[in-house]
């Protein structure tokens, strides 16, 4: 996701009025108008249903709060469970500034992920701030590493999350060594361009890092633009050449940030046909670890969601394993790609997650 949407804004007028009054302000409601015709996309009983909700705890600090379609405050896990997801990703920064998806943060929200009975995926930015194609800067206590160093240093920091996970009762079911990595990570030593070798030793790094703690755990690289075919096959042919091994290929798919923006029937139909290529080329299955689509209308965004959901699931041999919503939670902070309307509670879009 692009990180320009991604400014944490300071906290709004109501906001304040809200988190500071001793009584909580519920949210004017509004009856949502519900479409009794719509019948959610029927899918594997292994697919995975997901929603990156990485910002939930910075949220709640906040005052931020969630409803159900009633208007009854509600926990946001519960809440997403209640939508039909089965699955949770967080995203995991090694030092952020103001300790939002550092380690203690991840594992507070992996156990609430736990606890509501879904599945957990990590996604490793390997940056004290978001990793994206344009973006791939170090932790800043990485910088003066030299190479052999950096491995050693990246391999202990996945050991020491994974192993504080497991000490919590948490296997993750997927690891993502890296977040949008078009262009490699940890620049610039891990430098696709200027060094396919050393990303794909990056990428061996971490998957034998994430192995050594967890067999079961599968290993996911992501890049963004699904509907890129060049993109994958440049980039996986090129870890492939280079001894690097993985599990799930991952894909972000944003049709706001295609090359046909307001076509999401096209670029939809590109990813499909991308996944597909891929499947046949590495046999490796596929999943979506995010996609978003406009906050209104709703309704577009749920037909959008229900054909990707069914395409992905139509990948034969079960070689499309799951799609993720990224934050759609977020109503409050500018970012105008989630899915719940402006008195916290989920809009239609949701809907294609149904059961």
């Amino acid at each position: 996701m692009k990180k320009a949407l991604w400014i944490f804004p300071v906290i709004s007028f109501c906001l304040l009025i809200t988190s500071c009054s001793k009584t909580p302000v519920t949210p004017t409601q509004t009856p949502q108008q519900t479409d009794t015709a719509y019948k959610a996309p029927v899918v594997s009983s292994t697919f995975a249903k997901g929603a990156d909700i990485s910002w939930v705890t910075q949220f709640e600090a906040s005052g931020v709060k969630f409803y159900n379609s009633s208007g009854q405050q509600q926990d946001l896990f519960a809440l997403i469970k209640s939508q039909g997801f089965n699955s949770i990703r967080l995203r995991a920064w090694v030092n952020p500034a103001d300790g939002w998806c550092n380690t203690a943060d991840v594992v507070a929200k992996a156990i609430r992920a736990k606890n509501a009975g879904m599945k957990i995926m990590i996604d490793f930015h390997y940056s004290d701030v978001w990793a994206d194609p344009g973006d791939q800067n170090k932790p800043v206590a990485w910088v003066p590493l030299d190479f052999p160093t950096l491995l050693s240093t990246m391999h202990n920091y996945t050991v020491h999350v994974m192993d504080t996970l497991q000490a919590n009762g948490i296997t993750p079911d997927w690891v993502q060594i890296g977040n949008e990595t078009d262009n490699g990570m940890l620049w610039q030593d891990g430098n696709a361009t200027t060094s396919m070798a050393n990303f794909a030793a990056l990428i061996e790094n971490g998957y034998t890092a994430v192995k050594s703690v967890s067999s079961t755990t599968k290993v996911i690289v992501h890049l963004s633009s699904g509907y890129s075919n060049s993109l994958f096959e440049w980039m996986f042919d090129g870890l492939k050449e280079n001894g690097a091994h993985w599990d799930i290929i991952g894909m972000s798919l944003y049709p706001a940030y295609s090359p046909t923006p307001s076509d999401w029937q096209t670029v939809n139909n590109e990813c499909l046909a991308n996944i597909n290529a891929l499947v046949a080329r590495y046999s490796t299955p596929v999943m979506v670890v995010e996609v978003g689509m406009p906050a209104s209308p709703a309704l577009t965004a749920r037909d959008f969601l229900t054909d990707i959901i069914t395409k992905v699931n139509s990948v034969s041999g079960g070689g499309g394993l799951g799609v993720f919503y990224w934050e759609p939670e977020a109503y409050t902070n500018g970012y105008s790609l989630g899915a719940f309307d402006s008195t916290g509670k989920p809009t239609e879009a949701l809907e294609a997650f149904g059961n």
